[in-house]
């Protein structure tokens, strides 16, 4: 038996994928370094917010950067793909240009939407060019290049941000925003429709809203939904305290509940006489059970950058780099001015009696320097006497104790998919796609769990590229099975709508994420002084995940498989 020959990749689809990795570049050049903007001091060109309003910010933004292509999606389809492209890049070519320039919570807040909003109108389209510019003899090869591309992006995007971001912070977002124009170009003079606009018009949005309750769940459903997340993230952001939380939510359920009471099954009447109801269960379920682990996934982006800045000593590696300066330099480079003026004014600060040592040595962390404290508090009082001192320090200082950008040992998880993706899948590939699954999701946690044994470490920068590498490990396992394990059990006859939606698992993730970072790293990791607990516990939420895809198959998706009212549904491979 001969195989099939491959029809030839068409021009489009690599102009899709050069756009792919324009996009790439701008947000990871951005994204990795966001917790470490947001928390920077202002006066050291940061935003100086406090973890829980990073968390809140990270966790809120990305959701509905996942969530809306469910809606842009269906209009790409409508009003043709080029069109969506150029209005994306509209959108966020000034949007990351913003960023960097204003510096309240507020104005963070809408630039950052503006760049989910414009993110959200690209995704579906990239993707939807991919799909139809390949066919059966060519579509695995396609979304091989894609992911490729992807990662390929990653990797660069954070070095580059991070070279950058050594001049100022505003020229990550310069950069960001003019990888984004670039993009205006082949999308404009090269791209070409993969499909009539004319012919192809796609769903109508009615038709979207309909599709989302089939799926997901009524409009009753979504409002309980939202309503108890906002309740979750305005604890997470600190706006209401816990005991409020609690009468809060209460409240919230009761209504619903007496509400439901006097509610009607028929699906006939309006929404709000309707009961609350649930699209297709097992989906819904599978979907929030694998939020969890998209929760632990996104953890790499917002919390392990600021985790490595304050808490891991990385002397090994900076010792590694010590026979190339260049690359020392770029690696790990010191601002002599910028770490001579923060000592001066923490030697003030400290001996005012207005700065503790710990809080001096968390502020001197962002000047890429990791002081012993015994050593700190004997310089801050020597400067303190005599100021000239400062600049002596600063060069002792940054010849001792310089330490790795984090952005740069991030790029490491990205680095690995590039090389290892193709070898871990043919591996995962001879195996069903629950206990890949759940062997990756078990991997992913134990990656996460060693990032927590970094800190207080003499190898401490080779123990957190060891747990970036084991944690991208299990992100090649778990990731592509997660959508394979889709198709296994959603119904023959709506494998596509079911494929569609199983993104709304990664904004659930971004979601939880956000407040469960910001809340742990300022009460554990720094409020308790204890970091590694911190990674502990997200790893257990990874073994919990794991935990509930197996219960999930053996209860969710068989009663789903022999449910008489879906005889189309296809079993789970056991």
């Amino acid at each position: 038996m001969t195989n099939p020959i491959r029809t030839p990749l068409p021009s489009t689809f690599y102009v899709a994928n050069t756009m792919e990795i324009f996009e790439r570049l701008a947000w990871y050049g951005f994204f990795t370094l966001s917790s470490l903007y947001m928390t920077s001091p202002a006066h050291q060109g940061g935003l100086g917010f406090s973890e829980q309003e990073r968390g809140l910010l990270q966790g809120m933004i990305p959701f509905f950067l996942y969530l809306f292509p469910v809606l842009t999606g269906a209009l790409a389809d409508r009003y043709g793909y080029r069109k969506m492209f150029l209005i994306a890049y509209a959108i966020m070519c000034p949007s990351y240009f913003l960023l960097g320039q204003v510096t309240s919570f507020s104005g963070f807040f809408v630039a950052f939407m503006g760049v989910a909003i414009g993110a959200a109108c690209f995704k579906p389209v990239v993707t939807g060019t991919v799909a139809r510019t390949t066919d059966h003899t060519n579509r695995g090869l396609g979304f091989g290049i894609f992911y490729m591309m992807v990662n390929v992006g990653g990797f660069l995007g954070p070095f580059i941000a991070g070279y950058v971001r050594a001049i100022s912070w505003d020229w990550v977002f310069i950069m960001s925003a003019i990888w984004i124009g670039i993009n205006f170009i082949p999308a404009t003079f090269f791209y070409r429709e993969p499909t009539d606009p004319h012919q192809q018009r796609g769903k109508p949005l009615s038709q979207v809203v309909r599709d989302i309750q089939e799926v997901l769940g009524n409009a009753r459903f979504a409002l309980l939904f939202f309503g108890t997340l906002v309740i979750l993230l305005s604890y997470g952001a600190k706006w209401i305290s816990g005991e409020q939380c609690l009468t809060i939510y209460l409240v919230w359920f009761s209504l619903h509940f007496l509400w439901n009471a006097l509610a009607k099954s028929d699906k006939q009447q309006p929404w709000y006489k309707q009961k609350i109801a649930l699209g297709n269960k097992p989906f819904v379920i599978y979907l929030l059970i694998l939020s969890g682990f998209w929760m632990v996934y996104q953890q790499i982006f917002i919390t392990l950058p600021i985790y490595i800045r304050d808490f891991v000593d990385t002397s090994d590696l900076v010792a590694m780099l010590a026979p190339w300066p260049g690359l020392l330099d770029f690696f790990a480079p010191v601002d002599m001015t910028l770490l001579s003026d923060e000592l001066l004014g923490a030697a003030k600060a400290y001996t005012a009696g207005s700065l503790s040592l710990s809080e001096a040595y968390f502020d001197l962390v962002h000047a890429k320097v990791m002081i012993p404290r015994k050593e700190l508090a004997t310089a801050l009082g020597a400067i303190a006497q005599s100021p000239e001192l400062a600049s002596q320090y600063s060069q002792q200082f940054a010849l001792q104790y310089r330490q790795i950008n984090p952005e740069y040992l991030i790029g490491l998880n990205f680095l690995s998919i590039v090389l290892m993706q193709v070898m871990v899948s043919r591996i995962a590939e001879r195996f069903s796609p629950l206990p890949v699954l759940v062997a990756g999701t078990l991997i992913l946690a134990l990656g996460t769990a060693l990032g927590g044994l970094a800190h207080g470490i003499l190898m401490g920068g080779a123990m957190v590229l060891t747990s970036i590498l084991v944690f991208s490990i299990g992100e090649m396992v778990a990731s592509p099975k997660s959508q394979e394990y889709v198709a296994s059990f959603a119904p023959q006859d709506k494998k596509a709508m079911f494929m569609g939606y199983y993104f709304v698992s990664s904004a659930i993730g971004f979601l939880l994420a956000g407040p469960l970072s910001g809340y742990l790293y300022a009460e554990v990791a720094k409020g308790a002084g204890e970091p590694a607990l911190m990674w502990y516990i997200i790893g257990g939420f990874g073994l919990l995940a794991a935990i509930g895809l197996v219960l999930f198959h053996r209860l969710g998706a068989r009663q789903q498989a022999l449910s008489p009212a879906q005889p189309t549904t296809v079993s789970a491979q056991g």
